[in-house]
C-alpha cells in the first residue's frame, strides 16, 4: 500500500500539499521541511520513491571490536547517521573472539574499493601491536580516522575521549562522599584508554593524600571482569570501585550483592561510557558520560574532509567526558552518621562536573 498523504503530513507536521511536492520532488519545499517530511516517511516505515533515494557517493568502512557492549552500537549508529548525510555508505565490521580479524576485515574492504575506513578501539589503541598496517593504508593514500587510542608515529587523524579525565572525575565524585578506600579496574594495561584513566585515578588519589598502589585489579572488558575484579578488591577492604565500562560496573555490583553489600548504602560503583539503558539499571548508575555522538560526528566529518582531498590535521582531537550522578554512589559507609551528614574529606574538594566543552587537540 502506497503512503497516505495525511498520516505523513500529521507527522511531518505539514500541508498534505507539500507532503506531495516532496515526494514528486518538485521544487519550492525547504531544506527542513523536506528533511520532515523525508524522516515522516521512513519512521511510518514507508518506503521513499526511487527518485527520492540518494546516490550513495561511496563506500566507507567502519571496524569495531563487538556489539555487546552497548557504546559501540551507539558510535556506530551516530557515525553512520553523519556519514549518510554527507553521502556514504558505511559497511559495519564487528569483530567477534574466533572470528574475522582487523587486518582480514581491511583486505575485503580494500577488495570493495571503499573510500575510507574508520577504526574504532581496534589495534592502534594497543600499545603492543604493530602499526605497520596503519603506515600500508596511509602510503596507499587511503584516508584512515582512529578513534580512543592515540599512537604519535601513525599519520592520521585521532578521536579521543578524555581518559585521564574520567579517572579524575570518578575519583573526585567518591572522595567528596567520604570514600577513602577507592578501587580502580578496566581491561589490560596495554590499551592506551586503560592507561590514560589509570593515570587520571593516580593524579585524583594524590591530589587527596590517598594511595591506590595496592588498590588496582586490572581484568578482562565486560560484565565478567568487572565481577572478578570487584571480588578481590572487596576483599582488600574497598568502599567504592571506578570502572574502565558500565558493563564491567555491572559485574562489580553483581560480585557486591552476593557478598551481602548493599549498592550504594555499603559499597558505591562509578562506570564508564553511559550508554543508554545504564540510567534504567537497579540501581540507575552513576557513570562518567563518554561524549559518543560528538566524537562520531567529529570522526566521520574529519574522514569525509580526507576523502574530498581537504586537509586534516593529523593530532588527536580530545573530548570531555561528564559525570553523572544516579543512584549507585552514596556517602561512605564509615563515614556515615546517625543525621546522614558526612565528615569534609581529606584534600580539595572537587569542582563541580561540567557539560562537555568542545574537543581539545593534542599535538
Amino acid at each position: 500500500m502506497g503512503p497516505r498523504l495525511a498520516d505523513i503530513a500529521r507527522h511531518a507536521g505539514v500541508s498534505e500539499a507539500t507532503v506531495s511536492r516532496v515526494l514528486n520532488d518538485k521544487p519550492g519545499v525547504g531544506a527542513e521541511t523536506r528533511k520532515a517530511v523525508l524522516t515522516a516517511l521512513d519512521v511510518l516505515g514507508y518506503e521513499r520513491p526511487a527518485r527520492l533515494r540518494q546516490r550513495s557517493a561511496g563506500l566507507v568502512g567502519m571496524v569495531i571490536p563487538e556489539l555487546e557492549n552497548p557504546v559501540f552500537p551507539m558510535f556506530a549508529q551516530a557515525a553512520e547517521g553523519a556519514l549518510a548525510q554527507r553521502g556514504y555508505t558505511p559497511v559495519l565490521c564487528t569483530q567477534t573472539p574466533g572470528g574475522i580479524t582487523e587486518d582480514e576485515y581491511v583486505e575485503l574492504l580494500l577488495e570493495r574499493n571503499v573510500s575510507g575506513i574508520l577504526f574504532v578501539s581496534g589495534k592502534h589503541a594497543d600499545t603492543t601491536a604493530p602499526h605497520e598496517r596503519y603506515h600500508a593504508l596511509v602510503s596507499r593514500r587511503l584516508p584512515i580516522v582512529l578513534v580512543n587510542g592515540f599512537a604519535e608515529a601513525i599519520p592520521s587523524a585521532f578521536v579521543s575521549a578524555d581518559d585521564r579525565e574520567a579517572g579524575r572525575l570518578a575519583v573526585d565524585h567518591l572522595v567528596a562522599l567520604g570514600h577513602t578506600r577507592i578501587g580502580f579496574t578496566s581491561g589490560p594495561e596495554r590499551y592506551v584508554p586503560v592507561r590514560r584513566k589509570l593515570e587520571g585515578y593516580h593524579q585524583a588519589l594524590a591530589r587527596h593524600g590517598l594511595d591506590g598502589n595496592d588498590l588496582v585489579e586490572l581484568s578482562l572488558f565486560g560484565v565478567e571482569g568487572g565481577h572478578a575484579a570487584a571480588v578481590r578488591l572487596i576483599e582488600r577492604g574497598v568502599t567504592a570501585m571506578v570502572c574502565g565500562s558500565d558493563m564491567m560496573a555491572l559485574g562489580a555490583i553483581r560480585a557486591a550483592r552476593q557478598r551481602g553489600l548493599r549498592v550504594p548504602q555499603d559499597f558505591s560503583v562509578v562506570g564508564y561510557d553511559d550508554s543508554q539503558l545504564i540510567a534504567f539499571t537497579d540501581p540507575p548508575l552513576t557513570t562518567v558520560r563518554q561524549p559518543v555522538n560528538a566524537m562520531a560526528l567529529a570522526a566521520a566529518r574529519a574522514l569525509c574532509d580526507e576523502i574530498a582531498g581537504h586537509p586534516v590535521s593529523h593530532t588527536e582531537f580530545m573530548f570531555d567526558p561528564e559525570l553523572v550522578v544516579r543512584g549507585s554512589t552514596a556517602i561512605a559507609p564509615d563515614r556515615r552518621s546517625a543525621s546522614g551528614r558526612v565528615d569534609p574529606p581529606r584534600g580539595p574538594l572537587p569542582q563541580r562536573a561540567a557539560s562537555p566543552a568542545p574537543a581539545h587537540a593534542n599535538p
